[in-house]
């Protein structure tokens, strides 16, 4: 089954955006958790969860997070229709908040591209090295609007926005 509650996690999360449906034993092993407090494996052993505080993430309905025709009031209800359609209600009523975030703006990208070159050029000045990075830096193509947290491949051409 799972090895780590890591695995659980990753396993909803692919479940959900990529398969369809939540797969069922993704499902039954968050439920459980939720309601027992505590994991069984196929062996019986038992994992405490009882003080877990599990944070869960998803890119469902990103695509009306990034769009401007939208107010917030309507970016909100069009993402919980896809979240609600994508889990059962047991689940759902089982969390205690939702929260929603909004899309990094370029200038937010350029702001933690800039603070990880800076943390990259202290680590090579330690060996005597320096780091030129011209601006404007790769931030602007590094990430898709709508594709969360997930950056491109460096050189890998920007893919075509699902519709």
């Amino acid at each position: 089954m799972f090895q780590h509650t890591d695995d659980i996690v990753d396993g909803a999360s692919r479940s959900a955006t990529t398969e369809g449906p939540i797969r069922h034993e993704v499902f039954d092993t968050l439920l459980q958790v939720l309601d027992d407090g505590r994991l069984t494996d196929g062996q019986g052993r038992h994992v405490d969860s009882r003080n877990t505080i599990l944070i869960l993430t998803s890119n469902l309905g990103s695509q009306f997070l990034v769009d401007q025709s939208l107010n917030e009031e309507q970016r909100r209800e069009r993402v919980m229709n896809v979240v609600r359609s994508t889990f059962k209600p047991e689940f759902l009523n089982r969390l205690d908040d939702v929260i929603m975030f909004d899309a990094l703006s370029t200038e937010d990208l350029a702001r933690i591209v800039d603070l990880q070159v800076d943390k990259l050029r202290k680590r090579l000045a330690d060996r005597r090295l320096e780091l030129d990075v011209p601006r404007p830096h790769g931030a602007r193509g590094a990430v898709l609007p709508g594709g969360g947290g997930r950056p491109r491949a460096v050189g890998q051409p920007p893919a075509k926005a699902r519709k």
